[in-house]
């Protein structure tokens, strides 16, 4: 496939008003359109064999026969990826996600409930956010052998709370190591959260192995990674699904957006997509089957994380909507958003 540096300036600032026209309008784009638009005196003739190419390449495709052009999800990446210039946001979006913060009283879940609320409506697409896990500050571990290969982790917190797991464990540990892990962990964990006794106990544990015996260590390190997992954030608030369905035009359309809503229904899916957005940095964009979970509903998705104290990465906050996202003001929509949560939380 042509890479964008193959792309000569005639074709992409051809494909470049294209898709900027598609965002605008939904509909196939023609050669007489873009003759009357582009800064270059380019005929309708031009432009077509400039269109025939970008189609060729697999950037464009046709609807119809004799239609206009309208861009591939591949074409969509390119144009993201390489060709979008980024605007800014307005005085009055910016001050209506400026208003997240202006009450001090909210707490962390009325803050990203209400940041949902504003991509939600400034975005006309689904607002959502991956919101941190509440951690209670821990009180006592213990770990009781069930039978070979199956430990019983229970987990107790200041507050009273008590949480079960099974884990498992190498054949042959003897009872003295289960021992000798809880009294290792609870000697450390009393009065932390789940991070931050999993962040000073691992640390320990790359020089400390000799005060455990290899076994103790494993069941030490799997006694944490039942809970802590890939991250901390498990709860997900999605809001506008029904934007979705503003810019519906064909029947078929209806059917991808709701195996999209049955998706969202699940969430599952969702929360793994944004878990694993969370590692990176910056704003992440997902087009249609660029992501399985998006590979039958013609949507994007426009997410990025936020932090915590000390710049700890805890969530993701984002947009979903249909593939022709007017992304050059969704873009910075999101991440000025992601970066009044992660200001505001982190003074909290």
């Amino acid at each position: 496939m042509t890479k964008l540096e193959e792309l000569d300036k005639r074709s992409r600032e051809v494909f470049r008003h294209l898709v900027d026209a598609y965002v605008e309008t939904g509909e196939p784009v023609g050669s007489k359109f873009l003759s009357g638009r582009l800064d270059t005196s380019l005929s309708p003739a031009t432009i077509r064999n400039v269109m025939a190419d970008l189609e060729a390449a697999g950037f464009l495709y046709a609807p119809h026969t004799s239609a206009g052009r309208l861009p591939t999800e591949a074409g969509l990446r390119l144009f993201v990826h390489g060709l979008l210039e980024l605007g800014d946001l307005s005085p009055q979006e910016q001050k209506e996600i400026d208003q997240l913060c202006k009450d001090k009283n909210k707490n962390q879940s009325e803050l990203l409930e209400e940041a949902t609320k504003a991509l939600c409506g400034l975005s006309h697409c689904v607002g959502l956010v991956l919101a941190p896990k509440a951690e209670s500050l821990l009180k006592h571990v213990e770990f009781v052998n069930l039978s070979p290969g199956r430990v019983l982790v229970i987990l107790i917190t200041e507050e009273g709370l008590v949480e079960n797991r099974i884990i498992e464990v190498p054949l042959g540990i003897p009872p003295s190591s289960f021992i000798e892990a809880g009294n290792y962990l609870n000697n450390r964990l009393a009065g932390k959260t789940l991070y931050e006794a999993k962040t000073q106990i691992l640390g320990e544990l790359e020089y400390n192995r000799t005060q455990l015996n290899a076994l103790s260590a494993e069941v030490v390190e799997k006694g944490l990674a039942i809970w802590a997992g890939k991250g901390t954030a498990t709860s997900l608030i999605i809001r506008g699904q029904s934007n979705l369905l503003q810019d519906v035009r064909h029947m078929d359309e209806l059917n991808r957006i709701r195996n999209l809503f049955q998706a969202l229904d699940t969430q599952a899916e969702l929360v793994e997509l944004l878990d694993a957005a969370i590692i990176a940095e910056g704003v992440q964009i997902f087009i249609g089957a660029e992501n399985e979970l998006f590979a039958y509903s013609g949507c994007s998705l426009i997410v990025s994380p936020y932090s915590a104290d000390e710049g700890r990465i805890v969530g993701a906050v984002g947009v979903i909507g249909p593939s022709r996202l007017n992304y050059s003001r969704i873009i910075p929509m999101v991440d000025y958003t992601a970066k009044l949560i992660s200001k505001t939380i982190g003074k909290s």
